[in-house]
């Protein structure tokens, strides 16, 4: 039986030093408890290890860590200046109508009153209006059940940060 070695970028990611390694996770989510967890866990042997051991730290993460990990996006409907991946996540707003992003500011200003946080959800691949029509949705949520919700868009985010970070080439 032969294994199969591991891809060149987790490599990469696996051999960074420790600081480096927890700078590049903390971009791809803002938790530092999630940050810690799986930088605990290197080296990983696939990336399959990893996205796992990314939804196992999802799952734990308290409150307050939740909290964190939503300061560090930014509302739909305004990325953060210079910043590519917030533009590339968010790019399903970038073609949207002036009437659309003015619904999405006002949305997404309600949402935060109720919830205390940003209307979180992963952007990628959805057009401005299935982004609109899920904050509608969900506005109405308990708080309780809008927390879960968040925890799973957050774990889908961090799984294709974390594919961009370990499957790019050098």
């Amino acid at each position: 039986m032969t294994s199969t070695p591991t891809p060149p970028g987790l490599a990469r990611f696996n051999a960074l030093e420790e600081a480096a390694a927890f700078a590049a996770l903390h971009e791809a989510c803002a938790s530092t408890a999630w940050a810690n967890r799986l930088l605990a866990a290197r080296p990983y042997a696939s990336a399959e290890d990893l996205y796992t051991a990314s939804d196992a730290a999802m799952a734990d993460l308290t409150a307050e860590d939740l909290a964190e990990a939503m300061a560090g996006h930014p509302p739909i409907g305004r990325p953060k200046p210079g910043d590519p991946t917030s533009a590339r996540e968010q790019s399903g707003m970038a073609g949207a109508s002036d009437d659309l992003k003015a619904e999405m500011l006002e949305l997404n200003l309600a949402y935060q009153e109720k919830f205390g946080h940003v209307f979180l959800i992963c952007a990628t691949g959805r057009t401005g209006e299935q982004m609109r029509d899920a904050v509608r949705e969900r506005i109405g949520n308990a708080p309780e059940r809008e927390r879960e919700i968040v925890r799973t868009e957050l774990g889908k985010i961090n799984r294709i940060r974390l594919a961009r970070l370990v499957e790019e080439d050098a």
